[in-house]
């Protein structure tokens, strides 16, 4: 047996080599995402009890990694060897498809030579507040797969749970399918997991950064589901972007300039030229709906510098669901608005097994197109997350081939 297959070389099935290429994250190259990440040769890495390692065709690029390589807001290696593991590099990948090439001791539910999606977050399924009936994406040992974990999809072969890995849709390829499960499976929860808060027909959504992969899902789901979103974009090839995909408007944040903290709500001054522009992006949003009705659900990830507009604009007893912070982690608000007109602001985190799997049955019938705007080759990684960093990625989902080999589907 071989100590190590090049990427475009496949291994017989089972066969695990000692070595694997991986494009590694190192505490001393922490800075820009395209010098951060450099291929090496690692150790595979030793298959534990329901865990499944998995011969990785192709990876998806997410923003957790973009935070990996800067080191910032959290140093993820030292995160780790300060809980007792033991390596000094990240491997990082937040989802992708492969193939299973070897099983741990209790799994069951796959097999080797399965074709799979990888899905973003794990658990211990033992934990005392998952066996007390917790949902088990809010268990406290929750992890992100590929950031808070190591080994994730940006190598040859990847580590993961029994319960991470879905049926690969088959009307995919390779690359699609590694695009959708982190975004599609997010909006899904924000847009479906918050009863009494989930989209009904003729419910307006707003939908902030829609050109996003995140964005991309939801105007989608939105749709599905029967509501009416209204996506806020950039430019004006992202706002072409979003009509396609079914939103039924779009509005141009560059037109506004309200954003930011929330200024002092007793400084007339500075307060009232606030309250006069969110009430002008207000007027936008009803021009794009065609009528004067008030988003039922607000899908936020950009935080700091937009949650004051989406507190306001929100309907009466209606929910802003926030997954993120891009523009910072301060959240301001007018407590008026929420206790008064009955608010909700709920925190959204991934997704729970069945609402993995039943995104990805939206993808396997057609409902949910990926969005894969863009696809790169495995020293493409670093490079696709500066793209991110920078905001000049193209509208939609950005994926990479990790060992996918022409003509092998």
């Amino acid at each position: 047996m071989k100590t190590l297959y090049e990427l475009d070389e496949l291994p017989p099935t089972g066969v695990v080599p000692e070595k694997m290429y991986a494009s590694v994250i190192r505490s001393e190259r922490y800075g820009r995402p395209d010098t951060a990440f450099a291929t090496e040769i690692i150790d595979v890495p030793p298959v534990g009890r329901g865990e499944v390692l998995i011969y990785m065709m192709a990876a998806g690029i997410n923003y957790n990694n973009v935070w990996a390589a800067l080191g910032t807001p959290l140093d993820i290696i030292e995160f780790r060897r300060r809980a007792g593991e033991p390596e000094d590099f990240h491997i990082g990948g937040s989802e992708g498809s492969g193939i299973v090439w070897a099983v741990g001791d209790g799994v069951r539910d796959v097999r080797v030579g399965d074709h799979v999606v990888v899905s973003s977050c794990l658990w211990d399924e033992t934990a005392p507040d998952i066996r007390g009936g917790a949902d088990p994406i809010t268990s406290s040992t929750v992890r992100a797969w590929g950031y808070e974990t190591n080994y994730g999809s940006f190598a040859q072969f990847a580590l993961a749970k029994e319960f991470q890995c879905l049926p690969k849709p088959e009307r995919l390829g390779w690359a699609e399918a590694a695009a959708y499960i982190l975004t599609g499976a997010t909006a899904y929860r924000q847009l479906t997991g918050w009863q009494p808060n989930i989209v009904r027909p003729g419910d307006p959504v707003l939908i902030w950064g829609g050109a996003g992969g995140l964005g991309s899902m939801a105007i989608q789901i939105a749709r599905v589901l029967g509501g009416e979103p209204i996506a806020v974009v950039s430019s004006a090839a992202r706002a072409d972007h979003c009509r396609k995909l079914g939103a039924q408007g779009v509005i141009d944040r560059t037109e506004f300039d309200h954003w930011g903290r929330l200024p002092d709500i007793g400084d007339d001054r500075e307060f009232e030229p606030w309250r006069a522009e969110v009430r002008r992006f207000g007027t936008r949003f009803h021009e794009q709906l065609g009528d004067r009705r008030a988003p039922k659900i607000v899908l936020e990830h950009t935080g700091q510098g937009t949650i004051p507009t989406s507190i306001y604009l929100c309907d009466a007893a209606g929910m802003v669901v926030i997954c993120g912070g891009t523009t910072g982690y301060h959240g301001d608000i007018d407590l008026r608005y929420l206790w008064m007109r009955q608010k909700r602001l709920q925190g959204s985190h991934f997704a729970n097994t069945r609402q993995c799997r039943e995104t990805t049955r939206l993808v396997t019938k057609g409902y949910l197109d990926p969005c894969l705007s863009v696809v790169g080759d495995f020293t493409d990684i670093g490079k696709f997350h500066q793209m991110m960093l920078d905001n000049a990625q193209p509208s939609g989902n950005m994926a990479v081939r990790i060992s996918a080999i022409a003509g092998y589907e």
